[in-house]
């Protein structure tokens, strides 16, 4: 994407800034990525949706009205929500999408199959008014095959219900008000239509097969020397004859060479299936690990007798080995674990749009927290394939877990669902890389035993290869059939292994949950050095464990929504994903090796003080040096402290330089107009030599608002979908960002974008906070150029001058299938936000006092369960 960063001064001077996108990663579609002449394409189904946020009777037939309807693109979560929307803010209830288009005549006589990634609660899917799949579960693949049910050359119309009203037949199944998560609604995740001739590789979810199904990877006698890598491909035949011909099999490097290649011989009858089973023995492979993330291209292709290529595409693995030893600990690659390995937990939804994020800010979430040097993140609940595919290429491992919150219900058919949902969700992540282990458990809950022995059965029935773990708390019903186990106390069994899944919430009750490590990064300086202090603290604990504990995961990565009445701000992030204090003490715990990743990596320094006039006499520094000198000033007095590791298990415990920093000695500097002398320099040194420096002013009288691009370097995608946001921030003419400030900043848009939210969510104007304020911007189908301006709300002669940011979304190089008269509708019309209140009858009052009430005696069970599964570490 090229961008152009204009800032207007007071003196008229525009200062132009260029950059260049790099590292733009590539996504699976439906599980895999394109092969050039196979035949098989996935098109993007994402733009262009009829819309309501209502229940219609005859939605699903074709000759249905919905003129009047709303155009939206996917991923969509039924409205925009205000950033303060926990409490049961968020819509409930059910929702049509129907999709017009016309398919090219070049489909007719493939296989077709229709793919949503997920789409949130129980829902139907019709196809020109046929019923083609029924669905319950919002967090898994919903395929149906749809070769029989296309028209050509005329209207086709997809119609899908989406319903997230609370069920207590499928999983989640509490309700949603009482949940310490929220899952919001709608076609959240992508679509993709799916064609491929009609003898090929079939997909795992669709198939229901146990330990098949697709592509099977696994691995075996890992080393660096040789790696067993194991082939397991079903390819179906549903021609009208039987099928002869061959698989090949080729593995590919880094670099687009050859490492190995295999073929088999296939002889499927007709209407039938057909399993390959392979073997490769590399020699010398590229192990992949956190450290270094080296992914192969396996190639698949499959042959007719003739020798022509009819099917096949590629799937991109890691060759690794991950052992839970006991008191051994964790092994990767044959080798011990140097340390604690180390994460987040991560729910996915985003300031505005909800669990709605399309592939690029999946993967942004996965670089930010590499960048801070987390290394394993477990995932709520069977995440985006696209956050996946980041956790592959960044070098992260994930926690795959089931979904599932204190809540298990004895009707038979919830059970059912819960091992529908184990297997599948293996079915879908088995060939992840970053896969680190299973977490078939309902979280926190109370389920039967047999509920436990049967979890762990079908992990090891899905999964019968080396390399494959799952995992359940200690203490819970069932432990006794897992050998890792989460929560661990001091009281350690020599059979298991340990991995702390939560540590470091700190709350003083469940219901009022006041904690000092929840802080909204609005509330400014001292609340956030608290909770940063408060994280240190409960890493130092976490690695003080012996090597039986190999590490764990902190609450939590963002700030989020959830069924409590204020949102959960214990994210080093917030929920736009700006970073707090505390964002910097976990980046300072990762090691000063600079490598060859995506990611950041190497040594830091960053100073946590404002130099406010209420900013602590105290200056606190993180950074993973050896040492740190501060600078208080031009040719000021310097001080150094230095890493005393003897001390502390942590890798670098904070940095405070006490009582050096008073507001008085700016004062007389600024008074002398000696304001450039006033700062404060940190500087990192490893063997006496500066590695990493920064330096921080006080901010002076505000002069303009600075727009800038939070994109991580990836592109603007000119589909429909893609999202990036923009930070509106008050500076002063050095540059530095004003902190204390209560305005509220307006934008506006012109070109192939359109902003996300308005007044009614309080997105646009949307007030400073800690001197920002964030927009998400949407590209439109057209590639070009976006232009944004921010101003001050009220402006007047003395006010900060507006800024404008200028930049050019991309081509979208994926095939979609939509009517750009649809298209061109999209962002057109009122876009349906969170609902409104009106006014209240008495009786309507009276209900919900009674409501209320009984809430808190369901809040109290949720206290009661919180309290027995709470996290131990805080």
């Amino acid at each position: 994407m090229k961008l152009k960063a204009i800032v207007f001064s007071l003196l008229g001077v525009i200062s132009l800034l260029h950059a260049t996108a790099k590292n733009q990663p590539k996504f699976s579609t439906a599980g895999f990525h394109q092969l050039e002449g196979t035949g098989r394409q996935a098109y993007s189904m994402n733009i262009a949706w009829r819309f309501i946020k209502s229940d219609v009777a005859n939605a699903e037939t074709p000759g249905f009205d919905d003129s009047e309807w709303e155009v939206v693109s996917l991923p969509h979560g039924v409205e925009y929500l205000p950033l303060e929307a926990s409490g049961g803010v968020n819509y409930q209830g059910p929702a049509w999408y129907r999709k017009h288009f016309t398919p090219d005549d070049q489909l007719k006589g493939k296989k077709l199959f229709l793919h949503f990634e997920a789409i949130m609660g129980k829902c139907k899917v019709w196809v020109n008014g046929q019923l083609a799949s029924e669905h319950y579960g919002g967090y898994l693949p919903v395929i149906a095959d749809v070769s029989n049910l296309l028209r050509f050359g005329e209207d086709n119309v997809i119609a899908v219900k989406a319903d997230n009203s609370d069920d207590p037949l499928f999983p989640p199944g509490k309700p949603q008000n009482m949940l310490d998560f929220t899952y919001f609604g709608g076609i959240y995740r992508d679509c993709w239509l799916i064609a491929h001739n009609n003898a090929y590789i079939t997909d795992a979810n669709y198939e229901n097969e146990i330990a098949g199904g697709g592509l099977f990877v696994s691995f075996d006698k890992v080393s660096e020397k040789s790696a067993i890598v194991n082939l397991k491909l079903h390819v179906r035949n549903d021609e009208k004859e039987n099928f002869s011909g061959s698989v090949n099999f080729q593995l590919m490097d880094k670099n687009g060479n050859e490492v190995i290649s295999t073929s088999d011989n296939l002889k499927i009858p007709t209407g039938k299936a057909s399993y390959s089973i392979q073997q490769l023995n590399v020699k010398l492979p590229m192990l992949w690990s956190p450290d270094s993330p080296d992914l192969y291209h396996l190639n698949i292709r499959i042959k007719d007798k003739k020798g022509k290529i009819i099917d096949g595409y590629m799937q991109r693995i890691g060759i690794r080995s991950i052992e839970f030893k006991q008191k051994d600990g964790l092994w990767i690659n044959g080798k011990p674990y140097n340390g604690k390995i180390m994460g987040t937990n991560r729910h996915q939804d985003f300031a505005v749009i909800g669990h709605a994020l399309p592939n690029s800010m999946q993967w942004r979430d996965a670089k930010k927290l590499r960048d801070a040097g987390m290394e394993v993140i477990r995932t709520h609940y069977v995440i985006d394939p696209a956050f996946m595919d980041a956790c592959d290429e960044l070098g992260l491992f994930a926690l795959v877990e089931t979904p599932g919150w204190q809540f298990w219900n004895n009707t038979p058919i919830f059970g059912e669902r819960v091992y529908s949902d184990i297997r599948n969700m293996i079915r879908q992540n088995r060939n992840h890389a970053s896969l680190f282990f299973w977490e078939p458990i309902l979280n926190e809950t109370y389920y039967p035993k047999d509920f436990a022995k049967n979890a762990a059965e079908i992990c090891e029935q899905e999964y019968p290869y080396p390399y494959s773990e799952a995992a359940c708390d200690d203490g819970a019903d069932g432990a006794e059939y897992f050998s890792l186990l989460l929560r661990p106390t001091r009281n350690l069994s020599p059979d298991k292994t340990y991995f702390v899944r939560e540590w470091g919430d700190n709350v003083d009750d469940w219901n009022a949950q006041n904690s000092d490590s929840r802080t909204a990064r609005g509330w400014g300086e001292v609340p956030m050095l608290v909770q940063a202090r408060h994280y240190a603290e409960g890493y130092e604990y976490i690695c003080s464990y012996s090597s039986q504990v190999v590490g764990g995961c902190f609450w939590h990565s963002f700030d989020h929504q959830r069924s409590h009445s204020d949102p959960f701000y214990g994210g080093m992030m917030d929920a736009f994903r700006q970073p707090k204090t505390s964002y910097y003490m976990f980046m300072s715990q990762r090691d000063t090796v600079k490598r060859d990743l995506i990611a950041e990596t190497g040594p830091m320094v960053y100073i946590a003080h404002e130099m406010t006039p209420f900013s602590p006499k105290d200056v606190t520094v993180y950074s993973n040096c050896d040492e740190v000198r501060l600078t208080v000033f031009k040719d000021g007095k310097q001080y150094i402290e230095k890493k005393d590791s003897e001390d502390v298990a942590m890798p670098s415990p904070i940095i405070v330089f006490k009582d050096v920093f008073d507001f008085m000695a700016c004062k007389r500097l600024a008074r002398a107009k000696k304001q450039d002398d006033c700062y404060l320099l940190a500087e990192g040194l490893i063997k006496g030599k500066v590695v990493a420096s920064y330096k921080q002013h006080p901010a002076e009288r505000p002069d303009h608002i600075r727009l800038r691009l939070d994109n991580n370097g990836l592109d603007l995608i000119a589909n429909g979908s893609d999202l990036v946001t923009v930070i509106a921030e008050v500076v002063d003419k050095r540059g530095t960002v004003k902190r204390l400030n209560n305005s509220s900043i307006k934008f506006n848009i012109e070109g192939e974008g359109r902003l996300i939210g308005d007044e009614t969510i309080e997105a646009n104007p949307r007030s400073i906070s800690w001197g920002s304020a964030p927009i998400l911007v949407q590209s439109t189908t057209k590639a070009g150029e976006i232009r944004i301006t921010a101003s001050i709300l009220h402006e007047g002669i003395q006010r900060p001058v507006g800024g404008e940011l200028i930049i050019t979304s991309i081509e979208d190089t994926t095939p979609a299938i939509f009517s750009h008269k649809e298209a061109d509708l999209i962002g057109k019309q009122t876009v349906q936000t969170v609902h409104t209140a009106t006014p209240k009858s008495d009786l309507e009052l009276e209900n919900e006092k009674l409501r209320r009430e009984l809430n808190e005696l369901k809040i109290k069970e949720v206290e009661k369960q919180q309290t027995k599964f709470g996290e131990g570490i805080n």
